[in-house]
This record gives C-alpha cells, structure tokens and sequence, in this order.
C-alpha cells in the first residue's frame, strides 16, 4: 500500500529513545510533536509508536474502528485488570457488549439516575462543617463512588471496602502508563510499585467479583440487575458471564469515579483562580438554587456551569493519551500504517492546539457558550475526542456530563471554597488520567443571595 511514511521525532537517544524525554515531561513532549508532522514516530525504548497530531487524521483513525482497533501498550496494561470490558475490549467483541449495556444508558433511563445523583451529592456535600479543610480529590472521588453504585449496581460498599477500592483503583490508574512505556521484563521484577500494583489489581477484582456474585443471590435495579440475564438472542447474543460482568464492573467503575470526580476538582480549581468565571458561575448557581443542591430539572438551566465543566475537561481532559494497533496495512491521511503498528492520540494534545482555541493555556468557559463556533463546532459540545469518537463513543457520556454539572453546580450554590495557595498537588508522571493527587481548600457557607 502506498503512501508516506510519519516523520521521526527529532532527539532520539540510542537505545533509550525518547523515553527520558517523555518521561521528564510527557505533557509538554506531546505538544512539542505537531511542530514536526500530522503523524510522528516516537521511540519509547523498543516500542515505536505513531503518534497522530492531526484533529482530522484522530477523527479518521477513531471513525475506522476495526481498521484502528483498541490494542497497543496503554490496554494491554488495561487489560491486566479490566480485562475484556467495554472500554478495553477488542472491536468484535464491541458490539454485542454495547448493545447488551446500551439499553440501561437510554436517555430515559437519565432522569432516575440525576435523582440518585442528587441524593448522594446532597449527602456528601452536607456532610461538610463551616471552616472545614478538606481534601477535594478525596470527597469528590468517594461522592462519585457512592453514586456510581447506588445508579449502576443498585448496591452500596461498607465505607472501609469503598475506600480500599478507591485507593487501588488509584495505584492502577496511576501506575498504568508508566507499565505501558516501560519494558515488559521490568514490569514483571518484584519492585515495591509492581507489588503495590499486583496487589490492588488482585483485591479490586475480588471486591468487584464478589459484588457481582452478591447481585446474583439478590438482584437489585440497576444497570447490572439488568445486565444478570438480559440479552438479545435475535441478534445472537448470549448473555454476559461472571467474568465479563467483572470486567465490566471494574471498567464501569474506574470511569465513573475517577474521571468525574477529577473534572470537577478542576472546574473548582479554575473558578477559584479566575474570578470573573468564579463569580458567574456562583451568580448562576446561587440565583437558581439558592442552598439547595442541584437535579435533572435544573439542568436546562446551568447553561454557565456546563460551560464551566467543559472548559475544564478541556485543559485537563481525563484520558490525556489513549493507543490503537494497526490490524492491517491502512492509510491514514496521506500516511501508509502497516499492519501491527502502534498508533496513539491524545485528547490533551489536541485541546492545546493554537489554530483550534486562541490562547490555549487560557481558562475560558465562553468557548462553549451557545452560538459560540468552535473548533468542535457550535458552543456547548464537548472537547474533541475526549469522550472517543465513531463507534468506539463512550456510552456513559451524558451519564457524566449529568453528574458533573449536578455536582459542580451543587458545591458551587451551598459552599465557598478557599483553594490551598500552593494549588494541586501533582504526580510526577501523569496517571491513566490528568487528576491531581490532592487539591487541599477550606469551605465556608456561601453568602445567600439578597
């Protein structure tokens, strides 16, 4: 097959490759590669992989799902937890699983799950004391949780087993992409952050099996209370196993958690550091809630806070470098891909480009104003590919979208937050996600509105 060949990023190391490089910055190496092509080959050690640098090449690559299939190093480590779920899963296992889960994503299904979201946030956010500092990375991510069961599983965890499977889905997350770069036999030492990984990947899957084993004996509503038995034998399917629901347990969890709660950390963030968004956004939420917290009807009605939202997954978005493998000898673009190649984009990179957002460093929620034209098209859509794209677009997308404006608008209406000076702390390489490690700040009752 014809066609040219990527370009080769400038700075390779004999042996190491770009690795230092990457490793030392990973962030700012991805948004160094467009000066040198829409597709550039970085060398990670043995792996080679191409980067795509292009909005339209990603789109490509993301439409041509089974030609660009999910593989490469960041599934494969994954997969060594996940397994086969929906967001890992190969595409021709795709389809049966997303129309076996599709139903209980169904837009009618939204409104009783916004009920059980502002339950939990009202809970949570109640539970706050006037002057109290607290950790946002830590409440946010157990609100999501609490929600995430109670709207997908129908159960709930005791507070210790929910902590621990937070705290080891955080180890996986955050050791993912260092285990994706590095060699595999490095990977397999006994190290202490390998054991640390070995161990949380075993007992996340042992809470989750057990969580799965339990909705068997007494089925509750929920996504997995349908999931038990349901199946469409017209199209051939057959129902999930103890396994696949596992799996699909543990995916459905790291993205309903993690991903939701670190996008509204930062939403928070942001409106701390910018004062006239910061002012809106409270303006919006107090005018309509007052101190209560937020539900479905409302949402129509937070058009700023959405924006808000989206701005901040813009900067931050959650999954900052996602790969794909070849299964054949393709084009993309002007680009020949041979068969078994390693292709990556990412989401982060993209969200940075200059020519799609002026001054991209710059937090500006009216990018997403209605009416407002960009890069992604009309205002109020979502960042490009943040959420994936074709038929690969997460099924749980409005479920989040929902949950983050619940939830910011919620804070944002009861509480006033004094963000720590020294801001988020950070980890050194990137988790599977760009959330921080901690976000310290003290809340005090908001002022009500005259």
């Amino acid at each position: 097959m014809s066609g040219t060949t990527a370009v080769t990023a400038p700075g390779a190391l004999p042996v190491l490759g770009h690795l230092p490089a990457f490793l030392a910055s990973p962030l700012r190496f991805l948004r160094g590669l467009p000066a040198h092509g829409d597709l550039v080959e970085v060398r990670l050690g043995p792996q080679r992989v191409l980067v795509v640098c292009d909005p339209a090449l990603t789109r490509e690559l993301l439409t041509h799902d089974r030609t660009f299939d999910k593989g490469g190093p960041v599934y494969e480590r994954m997969r060594e937890v996940g397994g086969n779920g929906l967001a890992t899963c190969p595409a021709a296992d795709h389809r049966r699983q997303r129309r076996l889960i599709q139903p209980a994503f169904h837009p009618t299904r939204l409104p009783g799950y916004a009920q059980a979201m502002t339950e939990r946030i009202d809970a949570g956010i109640s539970a706050w004391r006037p002057g109290q500092r607290i950790d946002l990375v830590t409440e946010l991510r157990s609100m999501a949780a609490d929600i995430l069961l109670s709207t997908l599983f129908g159960a709930a965890l005791a507070p210790r087993a929910r902590d621990v499977l937070a705290a080891d889905l955080q180890e996986i997350l955050t050791a993912v992409p260092r285990r994706a770069v590095l060699p595999a036999p490095l990977c397999d030492l006994p190290t202490p952050a390998n054991l640390r990984y070995r161990k949380a990947a075993r007992r996340a899957r042992r809470t989750m099996t057990a969580l799965v084993h339990g909705l068997r004996e007494n089925p509750a509503d929920g996504l997995f209370g349908a999931l038990l038995g349901g199946h469409d034998p017209q199209a051939g399917d057959r129902p999930f196993t103890d396994v696949e629901l596992v799996d699909q347990a543990i995916t459905m969890y790291a993205g309903g958690t993690e991903t939701t709660a670190g996008t509204v950390c930062w939403a928070l963030y942001q409106a701390a550091r910018n004062p006239e968004a910061g002012r809106r956004l409270a303006e919006e939420c107090r005018t309509l809630l007052g101190t209560r917290a937020a539900g479905w009807d409302d949402l129509p009605h937070l058009p700023y806070t959405r924006q808000v939202l989206l701005e901040a997954t813009r900067l931050n978005p959650p999954g900052w470098l996602v790969t794909r493998t070849a299964t054949t000898d393709a084009r993309l673009g002007a680009h020949h891909v041979p068969a078994g190649a390693t292709l990556a984009y990412s989401p982060y990179l993209l969200a940075h480009l200059p020519d799609r957002y002026p001054d991209p460093d710059r937090f500006d929620p009216d990018r997403w104003a209605p009416g407002q034209q960009t890069a992604d098209g009309p205002g109020g859509q979502v960042p490009a590919s943040v959420f994936g794209g074709g038929a690969r677009t997460c099924i749980g997308q409005d479920y989040a979208l929902a949950e983050g404006v619940l939830m910011l608008a919620s804070i944002t209406a009861r509480w006033q937050l004094r963000i720590d000076p020294h801001g988020p702390r950070l980890p050194r390489l990137p988790g599977l996600t760009l959330n921080p490690l901690r976000l310290n700040a003290t809340v005090t009752p908001a002022a009500p509105r005259s």
